[in-house]
């Protein structure tokens, strides 16, 4: 059985590599055929299809009553967006940022961990015995996703006038190929998920731990792959785009369903890991304007890689 779990984890891992090959390929198509730059496409199409496994995990686990994994499969998979996936994407091909994602999507994306955070501290402000993400703070969370994409439609509108490379798609073939890849993705991260989760209980960890780790990083691997992808095809827009699309829709979107779904419960603990969050995105913000500006590198990538190892070796020794 346990041979079994290990052949399907390797096996999610290949679904992940050519799932974020042919999203990439298809959607930096689309984009070119629809005249709309990789940064949006990036920011919705992409983070749309590289976020469903998080969305189909928080899903389940809202419906069967697992907060510790609905809280730490979101948390988690942010933390290892920028320091894994931004990380290793620097520390591969650097990695230019556009003007409008240092002024604008990232504070967007730091805002939506505030508010996370806001709202998930019932005990700091207002005096509740219980910290609960409530139905109607989901449903201001969503309130929060529909005007972030709104923006992206104006984006959107903004770069129809820019001069675009030829596609290397029809619009028909592109859009199959991001359906075929975000299937991919799925089955991937749902496998790599399934099984690793599996293993790792018969080790005999926590769900906890399983949350902010295991779950985490396994969903977060069609973000790291796309990324990965999408920076050594010089599409560094989409890189950038899918994290910090991503971290926006897995707050405002995929938590905002789950407390819809179900009210969750937040234990005060877990301000831990939302503060290190808030912080690393503050220095995400940072490094906009170190070294060469408007650009992650080598070393700044490393650091972020750096500081993601310290966190897991935290959750280990948290348990």
């Amino acid at each position: 059985m346990l041979l079994l779990q290990i052949f399907l984890f390797i096996l999610g891992f290949v679904f992940l590599i050519y799932g974020g090959n042919l999203l990439v390929d298809g959607a930096s198509s689309l984009a070119k055929n629809l005249r709309i730059s990789d940064l949006v496409i990036g920011l919705t199409i992409v983070s749309f299809g590289t976020s469903a496994p998080e969305l189909t995990v928080n899903i389940l686990a809202s419906i069967q009553n697992k907060s510790d994994i609905t809280i730490g499969n979101v948390i988690g998979s942010n933390i290892a967006n920028i320091l894994l996936i931004l990380g290793a994407t620097a520390f591969l091909a650097p990695v230019s940022v556009k003007h409008s994602t240092i002024w604008k999507e990232i504070p967007f994306s730091m805002l939506a961990v505030i508010v996370f955070f806001i709202m998930a501290n019932d005990q700091l402000f207002n005096n509740d015995g219980k910290n609960v993400i409530s139905r109607s703070d989901g449903f201001l969370l969503v309130c929060f996703f529909i005007i972030f994409l709104a923006y992206a439609i104006s984006l959107s509108r903004q770069s129809s006038e820019e001069q675009l490379v030829p596609a290397k798609y029809r619009i028909i073939i592109s859009i199959v190929l991001i359906i075929v890849g975000s299937v991919g993705l799925t089955v991937g991260g749902e496998m790599v998920v399934d099984s690793g989760s599996k293993i790792a209980r018969a080790l005999g960890v926590s769900e906890a731990f399983i949350g902010f780790s295991l779950i985490a990083l396994g969903t977060s691997l069609p973000e790291l792959f796309t990324s990965i992808i999408a920076a050594l095809k010089k599409n560094s827009d989409i890189a950038v785009g899918n994290v910090v699309g991503s971290n926006i829709f897995n707050i405002l979107w995929i938590l905002g369903v789950s407390a819809i779904i179900r009210p969750i419960n937040y234990k005060f603990g877990y301000n831990v890991d939302l503060a290190l969050l808030i912080s690393i995105s503050f220095l995400l913000f940072t490094f906009m304007f170190t070294g060469k500006k408007f650009h992650l590198h080598k070393v700044e990538g490393t650091s972020l890689l750096i500081a993601y190892v310290l966190y897991l070796l935290f959750l280990t020794l948290r348990g």
